[in-house]
């Protein structure tokens, strides 16, 4: 254990912000720490786009489900898998670009935006500074592509919004090693293996909510699994030249 450990352990969501903006030397620091994360062949296929602007905020956290977060925060971050540096030099140097719609390319520029996301997250809370991933902004991948200018061979994949906290939280439950770990090979799991998460799942939402919310994991995935979302997104993808083949 060290304090670099100590701090992932520690890792929780946060979603309630002072007003204070992140100064220009926290985000350059941030940024800065993303760029650090591992990236495929060097490819460095993402882009990060820092939403000062209210109104934007506003408009981004409506797609994203009114999430008042996405506006009262440090800082609001949309983090972009980004090929359309590789098609400008393709341009330029004359060179074909088909293989940038490659279902792989769009793979390598999501893993690397989701690296450097992860780094920069890391690095906000090694700075007393609280986070939230923000999926939501997939509600309306066109609109939010209007709205930042995202180009073609490019695409908004989350937000992540950092800001200082105003109350401190404790981490959500995980799930045991022993049901995500496998040793060189895939252990498959029954649903008994999952009884004694879902009770300490369970026991964490009724103490978080005082009784509102009372369910365990295995209860939230089946709620989830009822409904199809966000059937758009190939559609989305293809008519950015993302993801084609």
């Amino acid at each position: 254990m060290n304090e670099t450990i100590e701090g992932i352990l520690s890792h929780y969501s946060v979603r309630e912000f002072t007003d204070q903006a992140l100064t220009k030397a926290e985000i350059d620091l941030l940024v800065k720490s993303a760029q650090a994360a591992s990236t495929s062949s060097f490819v460095q296929a993402y882009s990060i786009i820092g939403v000062s602007d209210m109104a934007l905020r506003e408009s981004l956290s409506e797609i994203a489900g009114n999430q008042p977060y996405v506006i009262k925060t440090g800082q609001f971050f949309v983090f972009v898998a980004d090929l359309s540096r590789h098609h400008k030099i393709g341009e330029a140097r004359d060179v074909a670009t088909d293989s940038l719609s490659s279902m792989e390319r769009l793979l390598v520029a999501t893993i690397d935006a989701t690296l450097a996301a992860q780094n920069m997250a890391i690095a906000a809370e090694s700075m007393g500074l609280g986070i939230c991933y923000i999926g939501g902004i997939r509600n309306d991948l066109a609109k939010v592509a209007e709205l930042l200018h995202i180009p073609d061979y490019a695409t908004p994949l989350f937000g992540l919004t950092v800001g200082h906290p105003t109350a401190n939280s404790a981490p959500k439950p995980r799930l045991s090693s022993e049901l995500v770990y496998h040793e060189n090979q895939y252990q498959e799991k029954t649903m008994d293996d999952f009884i004694q998460y879902d009770n300490s799942i369970r026991d964490y939402y009724t103490a978080r909510t005082g009784g509102n919310r009372v369910e365990g994991w295995t209860d939230q995935i089946e709620r989830g699994l009822k409904h199809s979302t966000r059937l758009d997104l190939k559609s989305f993808l293809e008519s950015k030249k993302l993801g084609k083949k």
